[in-house]
């Protein structure tokens, strides 16, 4: 039996809990064995850990939603819930439902991480994106490592998200190495931060899934969602973060050596990396590799190995990545 409080500070919750409770009385009522208590700005829930999960969510699907509209009904309780095949409802003997999003994807309600814009659900599809949820749960530092497509950095980050709105951390922040891929920093146009950012983009269009627009502006703006190139990440202590560093194949020994010992108390940290995808001019200067040897075995540190079969993007991208990988075998 698990025990949470969500605090709405960010919204009014008469917006949520409706005239005399009736929204959130019905979004109850799609819990009969979540004990939920709202008073004021909090919610008190006790129940199972996937109940509580869910029903989070469910809130934080409504808070979406109540951004685009005056009023919420119970209609937008039913979108963001079963009877919109977003959320999945549980029985009243507890067990799991299988639900289709509006896509007539499947996927169970306990693969579910967080409901991005739209009350679009993202949810973990594959068998070692649920291992990466997993692993969140019980390790402090995770490496997802694997070929492009299989939605390391996504999940990584749906994760991230998730955390930031139930407070369990104070901050994400999001870093990648910048080096070249083929392209010169120097012919970009723009100062620093506009020669930066097309590194940084695939982390701000996942971050824009599943964060309105002008919310994702604000908690930039505010310093509480920081994405920065590696090199801005020597000499700082992070303390009740979630740190991810994507692309970290492209990392010397010596950087990624840096970046783990920004860890401080209360945080996650998770490195995504494509061995098969090294931008360095010397392929031997990667230092992921070696670092992995160095850390295999440590307890608290866990490592996920992604593959071809975990590739969600188009059903080609499989078969380009196989293609490739033949190749490189030959020769």
């Amino acid at each position: 039996m698990a025990e949470k409080k969500i605090t709405l500070n960010e919204i009014d919750p008469v917006d949520i809990y409706g005239i005399n409770d009736k929204t959130i009385n019905h979004l109850i009522s799609y819990f009969p064995n979540l004990k939920v208590v709202p008073r004021g700005n909090t919610i008190k829930l006790k129940g199972s850990y996937k109940d509580i999960n869910t029903f989070e969510n469910a809130i934080a699907g409504l808070v979406s939603i109540r951004r685009n509209k005056r009023h919420l009904n119970t209609d937008d309780v039913d979108t963001v819930c079963a009877k919109k095949d977003t959320i999945a409802k549980t029985s009243k003997s507890g067990e799991l439902q299988d639900v289709k999003t509006d896509t007539g994807t499947s996927y169970n309600e306990e693969d579910l991480i967080v409901v991005g814009n739209n009350a679009k659900p993202v949810t973990a599809r594959t068998k070692h994106q649920k291992q990466l949820v997993e692993y969140y749960r019980s390790k402090d530092l995770i490496f997802a490592l694997g070929p492009a497509g299989t939605g390391k950095t996504y999940t990584a980050i749906a994760l991230a998200v998730r955390a930031l709105q139930n407070k369990e951390v104070k901050r994400l922040v999001l870093t990648r190495p910048a080096v070249e891929a083929g392209e010169r920093l120097g012919f970009l146009p723009g100062d620093l931060k506009e020669k930066l950012d097309p590194y940084l983009q695939p982390l701000y269009d996942a971050l824009g899934d599943m964060i309105p627009q002008q919310k994702l502006k604000d908690l930039i703006d505010e310093g509480i969602i920081q994405i920065a190139p590696l090199a801005y990440m020597r000499g700082r202590t992070l303390e009740g973060s979630f740190v991810i560093l994507d692309e970290a194949q492209n990392t010397s020994l010596g950087q990624l050596k840096m970046f783990l010992t920004r860890m401080g108390n209360n945080s996650k940290f998770i490195v995504t990396g494509d061995m098969t995808q090294i931008d360095l001019p010397n392929k031997g200067d990667s230092g992921l590799a070696k670092g992995l040897k160095m850390l295999k075995g440590i307890r608290g540190i866990g490592i996920i190995n992604f593959g071809t079969e975990d590739i969600v993007r188009h059903p080609l991208v499989s078969k380009i990545v196989n293609a490739f990988e033949k190749n490189e075998e030959t020769e």
